[in-house]
């Protein structure tokens, strides 16, 4: 058996290559957008891929499966679980529990295990070649190495109302009736790791086992002891801000996800005056992938900053929304293949229309965003001191008089802003994600200063 992780760091995301040697034939599990991986792997081991599935309606980003599907012709595998309103809107073979999926020698046993989501399942694999029982569980956002999936994000993301407690609930009964009745030697291979939203304190490490977490999860002690409601408490506590397009997320891999084709087209090199006009009336909008300290010494009107590829999907998805806002992203990208790269980050969460990219600001209008030293703080007037970083972070300290809402949330809670011609200071810890969510907000029209240094400066400045 062939057993690969594909890891995104961006997202803190894993999916799973599964193939059987002997047959040559694979089933992939909680595929991202961007394809080219799995292809590249079933190539290179002569495999062809028959199955998609997916353990659960994902909300961190946007699934892969029908468009791995498309491209190889695949069975497509889903839930089946968790009653009418959690029913998946496009074709595909639904899984109830213990229903299979057989390649040569492997099956793949679904486990409804709802908790995080009504309809979550999780897959048993059994490698037939060597056991006749279950050696490896992929256990999506049920299980993660020392932690468990959060089950308040239908709240806190999709509109839910309370929906926390049952899944809290459902969380203990999944562990308590199919997670321990496992074997110790099982291996646990998760859908997330550490820097995901999905939990509040993910493991690094890529794998587990039921017996390590048996014995050591923070959750056991509650579990041997029969203590539901002390589980629900411990488990509900302490939850970070879930980013705000994670609702978007659940709506269009419900529904299904669009079919972009592959490979798609590749991105055509712009050049500054020829859509100089276009981005003046916001119909093309420019994504500056620069470091904050180089976007305040200049940057295009309008433009965006997201900082790198490595939190591309993140902090694409803080700063556009393909479902309000209107414009055709330009990515400022060194070459073409810096460019690709950018837009695979952006298909993660749904951002499909890009429009190129440019090499350089040559040619468009320019503009120099507002920072406020820190010692100028106390003396500047402003309507509010906005803290944009995670509602815990705020708990654990925070500049007096400033108020939190989390840079993946605020451009989905303007009404508790000032007026738009209000003054506003924001930071973050470090600058970065203040540079991600300013950028958002002076686009709507928000007159934003960022303050130098964040809260590390402002600890900097006050401890001298």
């Amino acid at each position: 058996m062939l057993l690969h992780r594909f890891y995104d760091e961006d997202l803190a995301q894993a999916s799973y290559f599964i193939g059987c040697q002997a047959e040559n034939t694979a089933v992939v599990v909680d595929p991202r957008r961007d394809i080219a991986d799995y292809l590249d792997l079933a190539s290179h081991h002569g495999m062809t891929i028959t199955g998609v599935a997916e353990t659960h309606i994902h909300a961190d980003y946007l699934s892969g499966t029908r468009e791995l599907a498309a491209a190889t012709g695949a069975q497509i595998y889903v839930s089946g679980e968790g009653g009418e309103d959690w029913q998946y809107g496009f074709d595909g073979t639904r899984l109830h529990d213990r229903d299979t999926i057989t390649i040569g020698n492997i099956v793949i046993q679904a486990r409804h295990t709802p908790g995080h989501t009504p309809e979550h399942l999780s897959f048993l694999v059994t490698d037939g070649a060597f056991a006749n029982t279950p050696g490896y569980m992929l256990s999506g956002d049920f299980v993660f190495s020392g932690d468990l999936g959060r089950p308040d994000l239908l709240d806190e993301a999709a509109g839910g109302i309370d929906t926390r407690f049952a899944g809290a609930s459902q969380l203990f009964h999944s562990l308590k009736n199919v997670f321990l009745d496992l074997p110790d030697h099982v291996q646990i291979y998760p859908a997330h790791g550490a820097g995901s939203a999905c939990g509040k304190a993910l493991g690094a490490l890529p794998s587990t086992t039921v017996g390590y977490e048996r014995s050591y999860a923070w959750w056991a002690p509650y579990l041997n002891n029969d203590d539901e409601q002390g589980f629900i408490e411990e488990l509900l506590e302490g939850q970070p801000d879930a980013h705000a397009y994670f609702g978007r997320m659940k709506r269009q891999n419900k529904s299904g996800p669009l079919i972009l084709g592959y490979p798609l087209t590749p991105l055509p090199e712009l050049q500054g005056a020829d859509i100089a006009d276009q981005v003046r009336r916001g119909e093309k909008i420019l994504v500056d992938t620069r470091h904050h300290t180089k976007v305040h010494a200049g940057t295009v009107e309008g433009a965006v900053n997201v900082p790198g590829v490595d939190k591309a999907a993140t902090y694409s998805a803080w700063v556009f929304d393909p479902e309000v806002d209107s414009g055709n992203l330009v990515i400022l990208a060194a070459d073409s293949e810096t460019a690709e790269n950018y837009r695979n980050h952006f298909m993660r969460v749904g951002i499909d229309e890009v429009a190129g990219f440019i090499t350089s600001f040559e040619g468009l209008p320019i503009t120099t965003p507002e920072v406020l030293p820190q010692a100028q703080l106390e003396h500047t007037n402003h309507a509010m001191l906005l803290d944009l970083r995670n509602k815990t972070e705020h708990a654990d300290g925070h500049i007096p008089g400033s108020a939190q809402l989390s840079g993946g949330r605020v451009l989905w809670n303007l009404d508790q802003l000032p007026a738009d011609d209000a003054t506003i200071i924001t930071y973050c810890q470090s600058g970065v994600r203040n540079s991600v969510a300013a950028s958002a907000l002076r686009r709507r029209g928000y007159r934003i200063i960022e303050l130098e240094g964040s809260y590390l400066g402002w600890l900097a400045h006050n401890n001298t």
